[in-house]
Formats: structure tokens, C-alpha cells, sequence
């Protein structure tokens, strides 16, 4: 799963913010004026803005170089204090600025609900040598990473020639720019690789409504074009998130069902959440499947919130798609598409298992403990008989499959008709292919395939004189003299 990744290093550029939050119950009207009277119990303070996908992206595990501008006050060193608590974030890129203003957000809270929030902001335009040196941060941090995150508030870190400094940056690197944008419309942006704008953000860009798929793809169609052709991930809150991409078909994620308490932050955590997972090498509809996940978690919690890597692990494993015990080839591609987005390492083992004995069952098990879920596939009763003689298989292929099916360890089952199951290791191109230690890993069909795809191959111990053949013999009817 998820825990299993090696996360690499994560760029995150963009306007610095500090979320406060002061708490407390309310139990009367003020005598002075027609206002609740809050009876103070905690403040918390936590990273927001581009900060929060910082620690978002850190809470994964990825290395983060941060890179923003604060002032040279109070809330500054709170925000630094708050940041020090993830060793993986690099604070280096944050440039204090005695003109600029920290920018504050201060919520009032009562319970679960937001009272008032004050919102503390002195947005100047920045100076050429502050401008320099963000620019010389960019660069350093950029070289330094894996992935970019520009993470526009719209409070001015992010002007044209920083923006355009980033994303030269990372297309000169030759690696993914994403941008949650906070423009009007999008062509600032170009050359990034994707961007996130949220529904409300996308309606304005185009100057149209977004109700339906069909119009959120028009849209994003236009929004592509806007900044020269990239990828477009809208998000549509209680819709889900739509993934546009100019040579592929689109991907439609639903929302999961989770009781919502605040979204502030949930974009951050959605961009660092794809940020996390590309830096692992992952592909980016697995990056959008998971932050769907992340982002339920996200909005779960009060204020501007973490997403931990384990919460995220036990909320993918929760969205598992359900499996059948016995599916087409087609299907089971379907299906091993979808463990895979969701995170989960996919074991594959194939074989005749016509009369199970613990020699299977041993096997199964030691499978099933390479990777998080396991296929098995079953030679048809044709391949059966072709392999061990017309007398074979004792069960028929449907049998077989009902019998396999249950094991608690297999998730999946299909047949295959061949003499190898080599075009099925092909079609679902397992993380894992186990077979027994009798063979030697060179003998393994499909062996060199799952390898030169980033897999492995595991040759897994077999008890001793157990096979089906031997349980026919030990059957057979003695012959009268």
C-alpha cells in the first residue's frame, strides 16, 4: 500500500500563511451589543496556505523544500515554530521581509461551529531584491526536487516573474509543475503541467456554468488551452474530481462519503497529496484517486488539518473496489487498475489446483503475504487436460474457480486457455509473480516481463510430497489377483 512507497522530494512555492484558531463555548448574549460572548479555552496555531500543503505533503513522508515570504514579527516566529515540527520540511527558502506583513487568518470557534474570522494581511508589491532572492530560492529548490507546487493564494509571492521563474524551472528539470491557481484566468500559468482549480474557479475562467460531466469537461478543455495544453484536475466538492488530459480519456473520481466539518485546507491537501504521490513514481490517475481519499479525511477534521500517511492508508484500504472470486480477463484488468490507484501491491500466482491439498494452501499463503492483494489464475480444463493428460482435471474449471475463490487470501480468480499464463501476466502486469522454489527465477514465465516493469519475481517454499497426482493414485481401487 501507500505505507510502502518511497516518497521523494516535493517543492513548495507560494504565499505563506499562519491559521489561527481560538476556541471556547458560548452560553450568552453580550449585555454591550447583540453578539455571542465566547468564554476563551485554547488557541492553536498551524501552518496554512502554502505551508499547509507542506506539511501535508511531509505528513506522507516526502522531503519538502519550502519557499515564501513572511515579515519580520510575532506571527512569523509562530509559523516557523509550528513548521519545526516536521524535520522533512527545509525552511531555508522562507525569506522575512520587515516591510511585508505575516499574513494571519484568526478563527473564532465554538464547538464545531466558525464564529467570525479576522484576517490580518498587508499585501505590498514586492521590492527587486525581494524578488531576487525568491527567485534565487526557486531555483535552489527547485533543483533540490522531484516535483513543483505552486500554491497561489493570490497575496502577491506569486507575481508573473516568480510564476514564470517556477515553472521555467521545472519544465528546464523536466519534471511536474502543478499549480492551484487564484487567477481570473489561467494564462500566467503556462507551461505548468497541471493545474486544480476548484469548481468556482474554473465557472470563471470559461464564463460558464459546470453542472454536469459534460459541461466540467468543456470547460477544462478551455482551461487547458488557456495555459498552453496541460492537465486539468477540477475539484467539484460533494461531485468528486474530474481529471482532464489532452491524450487520455477522462477520469470522473466520486466523492467519499464523510461527514464534512470544515474544507478549509482541503485543497492543500489535495495538491500535496498528488505532489506526495508523483514524487513515489506514481502515475497521475493514481496520484488523483488518492488525494480523493485524502481530501475526505481532510474535511472530516475542524480547521485547516493533516492528513497522516496512516489515515490515508486505512481510508485507501477502506475504498478498495470489491472483487469477484471469478472474473473475465477484461474485468480483472478493470479491477487491478483500480488496487493499484488506490495503492495496494498486486500479487499473481497461477495453476492447475484441481484437488486442493496443503501444498496449495501453503503456497496461497505465502503469496498472499508478498503484496496486499493476490490473484490467482486457473489453467481451463482444456489447458488441464493438454498438460496432465485426458483423464485431467478431476474438477471441472468452474468448480475449481468456486473452491479457489473461497480462500480468504485470494482476491481474484481468472482462467486462462493457454499452455502459459503469459498473456495474462501481460494484461495485468502484477507488482509480484510467486511460484514455487522448484523453479529457478530464469524458468518463470513472464518472469522477465514483470521485472523489466518494475516488478519482481519470489519463489516461495513447497511441502514436500504433496500434489494431486499423488492424491489420484492413492485412491485408485486396488486390483483384484
Amino acid at each position: 500500500m501507500i505505507k510502502d512507497f518511497q516518497f521523494g522530494r516535493v517543492a513548495v512555492i507560494g504565499d505563506l500563511l499562519l491559521d489561527r484558531y481560538v476556541s471556547g463555548d458560548v452560553s450568552r448574549i453580550s449585555p454591550e451589543a447583540p453578539v455571542p460572548v465566547l468564554l476563551h479555552a485554547a488557541l492553536r496555531s498551524v501552518p496554512g496556505g502554502a505551508a499547509n500543503v507542506a506539511v501535508n505533503a511531509a505528513a506522507l513522508g516526502a522531503t519538502v523544500q519550502l519557499v515564501g515570504l513572511v515579515g519580520q514579527d510575532d506571527a512569523a516566529e509562530e509559523l516557523h515554530r509550528a513548521l519545526q515540527k516536521w524535520d522533512n520540511i527545509d525552511q531555508t527558502g522562507i525569506i522575512a521581509e520587515a516591510g511585508w506583513t505575516t499574513i494571519t487568518k484568526t478563527r473564532v470557534v465554538s464547538g464545531r461551529q466558525q464564529i467570525v474570522r479576522i484576517d490580518v494581511e498587508k499585501v505590498i508589491p514586492l521590492s527587486d531584491d525581494i524578488r531576487i532572492r525568491l527567485i534565487d530560492a526557486v531555483h535552489l529548490a527547485v533543483e533540490a526536487s522531484d516535483v513543483v507546487v505552486c500554491s497561489d493564494y493570490a497575496k502577491g509571492v506569486l507575481d508573473d516573474e516568480i510564476l514564470r521563474a517556477v515553472i521555467d524551472a521545472g519544465r528546464k528539470k523536466g519534471i511536474p509543475v502543478i499549480v492551484d491557481p487564484k487567477r481570473r484566468t489561467f494564462e500566467a500559468y503556462r507551461g505548468a503541467t497541471l493545474l486544480t482549480p476548484n469548481r468556482q474557479e474554473a465557472m470563471l475562467a470559461c464564463g460558464f456554468s459546470m453542472k454536469t460531466d459534460e459541461q466540467v469537461l468543456q470547460g477544462a478543455q478551455i482551461i487547458s488551452e488557456q495555459f498552453g495544453g496541460g492537465a486539468v484536475l477540477i475539484t467539484r466538492s460533494e461531485d468528486g474530481m474530474t481529471l482532464w488530459q489532452s491524450e487520455n480519456k477522462p477520469l470522473h473520481v466520486a466523492a467519499r462519503r464523510s461527514e464534512v466539518f470544515d474544507v478549509s485546507g482541503a485543497g492543500d491537501t489535495v495538491v500535496a497529496t498528488i505532489a506526495a504521490v508523483l514524487s513515489a513514481k506514481r502515475d497521475l490517475e493514481t496520484a488523483v484517486v488518492m488525494a480523493t481519499a485524502a481530501a475526505s479525511v481532510a474535511v472530516s477534521k475542524l480547521g485547516t488539518a493533516v492528513v497522516s500517511l496512516e489515515e490515508l492508508s486505512r481510508e485507501l484500504m477502506q475504498e478498495l473496489p470489491e472483487t469477484g472470486a471469478l472474473v473475465s480477463l477484461e474485468e480483472a484488468s478493470r479491477i487491478v487498475k483500480a488496487w493499484k490507484q488506490h495503492g495496494a501491491k498486486v500479487v499473481f500466482t497461477n495453476g492447475c489446483f484441481d484437488l486442493v491439498h496443503p501444498g496449495h494452501i501453503s503456497l496461497i499463503q505465502a503469496a498472499a503475504r508478498e503484496g496486499d492483494r493476490l490473484i490467482v489464475a486457473l489453467n481451463t480444463d482444456r489447458s488441464v487436460s493438454r498438460l496432465k493428460g485426458p483423464s485431467r482435471p478431476i474438477q471441472n474449471e468452474q468448480a475449481r474457480a468456486i473452491v479457489m475463490g473461497a480462500l480468504r487470501h485470494v482476491d481474484l480468480v481468472v482462467l486462462f486457455d493457454e499452455e502459459t499464463p503469459l498473456q495474462v501476466i501481460q494484461t495485468l502486469c502484477p507488482d509480484v509473480l510467486v511460484k514455487g522454489a522448484d523453479y529457478r527465477e530464469d524458468e518463470v514465465v513472464g518472469g522477465r516481463f514483470v521485472k523489466e516493469n518494475g516488478g519482481r519475481v519470489a519463489l516461495v517454499e513447497l511441502v514436500n510430497n504433496q500434489s494431486t497426482s499423488r492424491i489420484v493414485q492413492s485412491i485408485k481401487p486396488s486390483q483384484s489377483v
